[in-house]
């Protein structure tokens, strides 16, 4: 039965996309050659994802930040909080589009590299969920390009909304 009541969920969802921000979204991406991915868990298996498919479909250069021996480094060396951010000071230019993926929007090390963002004045996009007035919201929802909230407070429905917006501008 359980099953049934996500499906139901991600249905409703889904029903709820908001076309006008599938359109800036799609209006940011075709902006920028150079975009990075970053998320936490399966946010990164979506930033992995949809890395190959913008690579590959919208002949932009796009990473996400998933190799392990890397991430396990700077996870390391410069602490959970910090890697993504460490991952942008090394990555990023000022021309990098940066997309932000927090099921919940209280991700500490997703928020370091927001705020890693608004200092550096690079454009960057939040996919989040859960409480709309998250934290990754409340701080950086009129800071960034693009604020995309999913209204549910299931992983399974927030993570399959975040990767059909993300995927809905690849046109394939």
């Amino acid at each position: 039965m359980r099953s049934v009541d996500t499906l139901t969920n991600i249905k409703k969802s889904i029903d709820e996309i908001d076309v006008d921000k599938v359109m800036d979204l799609d209006l940011i991406v075709s902006s920028h050659k150079d975009i990075i991915i970053i998320g936490n868990g399966g946010s990164n298996a979506i930033a992995q994802h949809m890395s190959v498919d913008y690579t590959k479909f919208l002949k932009k250069r796009c990473h996400s930040f998933g190799d392990s021996p890397r991430l396990t480094c700077y996870m390391n060396d410069y602490g959970v909080e910090d890697a993504y951010k460490q991952y942008l000071l090394e990555f990023a230019n000022k021309k990098t589009l940066v997309i932000l993926i927090s099921s919940s929007g209280e991700s500490e090390n997703i928020i370091r590299c927001a705020k890693f963002c608004v200092k550096n004045k690079l454009p960057f996009v939040i996919l989040t969920g859960f409480d709309s007035v998250n934290s990754l919201r409340r701080d950086f929802g009129s800071k960034c390009d693009v604020d995309i909230w999913v209204d549910s407070t299931s992983y399974s429905v927030v993570e399959c909304t975040h990767e059909i917006y993300l995927h809905s501008i690849v046109g394939n």
